[in-house]
């Protein structure tokens, strides 16, 4: 049982900020505005929380100063990915060659910067964040150390997002006006929609969660950040497409590649895995071997929203 609390536990730490992120996507995708600067995105908000517990980290500690990298890390997100929202709706350039320049430019600025600061690219910082059983709930048979047990604040706060997502998508009014944003963007204006504002707001919170989701990577599986997500930000975009776009089934989707990620980097810990004498290599290249076969088999079925990627001209029906 302790190999199964093991197993889920590690599929929580990988599988949360797939979800944050790929919940952005959908919100910048849904609104017809392709964001595949989401990896940049998740190093620059990894980069600016993660040097605040760096530089915070002598004389703060646990969940408050984590709340505060979280606000960071949503800040910077949300501000970062409004060059991407100008380029493409403003100046409507070619959103993926946009979003590449922004992954291009997020780990050269945060390695720049750290050297700048401190000499080194690497910017560590002391974990205190761990909640080793929530009060009550982990003493809960199964569920408890399931759940409840070696965790953070960060996992509760993922499936929170999870379900407001679902909430504004399809129970608001908002939602409504940012779906048909990305459906059939001319109807919406004809409706009197300010489908640029739309835009914007679709892409400052994908940009939100996607800085969230990299600060929710880092934390719970290291203690520095070397300019990296490790291709998270691409991992999280094809766990949108195999989600179809719709929250609950990008969770289904996160799970999934989120088990891949734990079996991969956890295996060593899994004592059936490490009585097959598999070389360590196979099992890292797990969740993108993965990954390549669900969007095969998935893409042609795939349910995009029809304006997703369209620049929208105003003055073209």
């Amino acid at each position: 049982m302790d190999v199964v609390y093991f197993i889920v536990q590690q599929t929580m730490f990988f599988m949360v900020p797939l979800l944050i992120v790929a919940l952005g996507g959908m919100f910048s995708e849904r609104s017809g505005i392709v964001n595949i600067a989401l990896e940049g995105i998740m190093t620059m908000g990894a980069f600016t929380s993660i040097l605040f517990l760096n530089l915070t980290g002598k004389f703060m500690s646990g969940q408050m100063q984590l709340l505060i990298a979280i606000l960071i890390a949503l800040a910077t997100g949300g501000i970062f990915s409004l060059f991407h929202a100008y380029a493409s709706i403003n100046m409507k350039a070619d959103q993926t060659i946009s979003g590449t320049a922004l992954n291009m430019f997020a780990p050269a600025f945060a390695i720049f910067v750290a050297r700048v600061i401190q000499n080194v690219q690497q910017v560590q910082f002391v974990n205190t964040f761990r909640i080793e059983s929530v009060p009550i709930l982990g003493s809960i048979p199964i569920i408890g150390p399931l759940f409840f047990q070696n965790t953070y604040i960060t996992t509760y706060i993922g499936f929170l997002i999870l379900i407001i997502s679902y909430i504004v998508l399809f129970k608001t009014r908002f939602g409504l006006r940012l779906r048909a944003c990305g459906e059939h963007p001319h109807a919406a204006d004809a409706a009197g929609v300010n489908v640029s504002i739309m835009q914007y707001a679709g892409v400052f919170i994908s940009g939100a969660l996607a800085g969230l989701g990299g600060l929710v990577f880092v934390v719970p599986t290291s203690t520095n950040f070397n300019a990296t997500v490790s291709g998270y930000g691409f991992l999280a975009i094809a766990v949108l497409i195999f989600g179809q776009w719709n929250p609950i089934k990008i969770l289904g989707a996160a799970i999934f590649f989120g088990l891949t990620k734990a079996i991969a980097s956890a295996y060593s810990g899994i004592p059936f895995l490490v009585s097959l004498n598999i070389p360590s290599y196979l099992y890292k290249m797990i969740p993108y071997i993965a990954t390549l076969l669900v969007l095969i088999f998935t893409s042609k079925k795939s349910s995009a929203p029809r304006a997703s990627g369209v620049p929208f001209d105003k003055g073209q029906r």
